[in-house]
């Protein structure tokens, strides 16, 4: 399931992050590049240490554990911190794929990445090129959202960011561990969450909002790993 979240953040919020992200101290992203990704990644990233990515970050996690959509689609049990990233001059990200396993900075523990997140800084209008590309069952999808909008996809897909021809294109990536590691599964309980939310809206006594509800919980209790 690929899924666009819009207005994780506010237009202030936005404003307020990218004063703080456009003064920080920039690194080659390659330094956190794997074997495989460093010989087609290209760009800008934030030390993982960074306070700023440290501070932005914590703003992105709140404002997730707030919003429904989220919450319904990916049903988190651990957010990895957030990290930025930032391309410009015809940087670009060629086709890769995540890897499964995220150790978070400063800890020991570590997170298996059912989902990837992608949340824009720069509106589409700021940059020419930059888009993500990810590949999908039925094709590929082309991805360049306003700024605080997210894209939420599973991060076994493969996927790229085109190359950047013209401004910058900045933006946070992370990963999500969810109680449900399998798509189908996951995509199969948003659907019926949905749903039920409707049916709810229409008609909030009808007795099958209860019951469907009972039959969404009953599979969540059989398909989540806490």
């Amino acid at each position: 399931m690929i899924l666009d979240i819009p207005d994780v953040l506010s237009a202030e919020q936005v404003a307020q992050a990218r004063q703080q992200l456009e003064s920080a101290q920039w690194i080659d992203g390659r330094a956190t590049a794997g074997h495989q990704g460093a010989r087609v990644k290209d760009n800008q990233q934030l030390p993982v240490d960074s306070p700023v990515a440290r501070q932005v970050g914590e703003a992105i996690v709140k404002a997730l554990r707030a919003n429904p959509l989220f919450l319904s689609a990916a049903l988190p049990l651990h957010i990895l911190p957030p990290m930025f990233n930032r391309y410009s001059g015809g940087q670009t990200f060629g086709t890769h794929v995540d890897g499964s396993i995220r150790t978070i900075p400063g800890t020991g523990h570590r997170i298996r990445t059912d989902l990837s997140c992608t949340l824009f800084f720069a509106g589409p209008d700021e940059y020419d090129g930059g888009e993500l590309i990810i590949e999908d069952t039925y094709g590929s999808k082309r991805v360049k959202l306003p700024a605080g909008h997210m894209v939420l996809y599973p991060a076994t897909s493969l996927h790229q960011v085109t190359p950047v021809t013209r401004g910058a294109r900045l933006c946070s990536f992370f990963w999500v561990q969810s109680m449900v590691r399998d798509d189908g599964r996951r995509s199969l309980l948003f659907d019926m969450d949905i749903a039920i939310q409707r049916l709810g809206a229409e008609n909030a006594t009808h007795p099958s909002v209860v019951q469907l509800t009972g039959v969404y919980h009953n599979l969540l209790r059989q398909w989540a790993e806490m």
